[in-house]
């Protein structure tokens, strides 16, 4: 801006006094989701997830029914994913796979992962057997199993289970945080919680 049109702003603002706190109105309705719009997003989401998901065992890399899995995204602190691979984690919510059909299983697979990110859900145990008579190869549902959980924006790291919880034949699975759960961690950490 040149000096005169800085000078007719600054005559034009003189008698504007700043909002205070108390004189702010939100509409706080109109900023929060009702039921049906999460039940759309989440049907929305589950049918792109079935797209491109695949369950042809030629698509699928083949895991060995006795290996040991693990996944993880770039961002995850490494003792964090090591309390996950000792189990040291209690999860939410079991996904038991291994009696269902590779169709179903993704399915249901994504139907619960997405319910319980959407519940803030962040630890899941999901058990897909380890398949040593599967066709075509042994450990078909592992691989795939293993393949979708790594497609999904909603699943940060997983790693096979431990002895007690199923060993090879399991994985436990670290869900990021729900979009609610951030603003809580943010207006908890914003707040102080004394140990700063």
């Amino acid at each position: 801006m040149d000096q005169n049109e800085n000078a007719l702003f600054l005559s034009e603002m003189t008698d504007v006094v700043p909002l205070k706190q108390s004189n702010c109105v939100f509409n706080n309705e109109a900023s929060q989701v009702t039921e049906a719009q999460l039940a759309k997003r989440a049907a929305a989401a589950q049918n792109e997830y079935l797209s491109k998901l695949p369950i042809d065992p030629a698509l699928l890399m083949p895991i060995e029914p006795e290996e040991v899995v693990s996944y993880k995204l770039d961002g995850v602190q490494a003792e964090v994913f090591r309390h996950l691979r000792l189990g040291k984690y209690r999860y939410s919510r079991l996904i038991d796979l291994h009696a269902f059909r590779l169709s179903q299983a993704r399915e249901y697979l994504i139907e619960q992962v997405l319910s319980s990110h959407s519940n803030g859900e962040r630890n899941l145990l999901v058990i897909h057997g380890k398949g040593f008579k599967s066709k075509p190869y042994p450990g078909l549902m592992k691989s795939a199993v293993c393949h979708w959980l790594s497609q999904l924006d909603e699943v940060q790291a997983y790693h096979s289970a431990t002895r007690e919880r199923g060993g090879t034949g399991a994985v436990f699975v670290m869900l990021v945080k729900s979009d609610q759960k951030r603003i809580e961690s943010s207006e908890m950490n914003r707040k102080g919680s004394g140990f700063r």
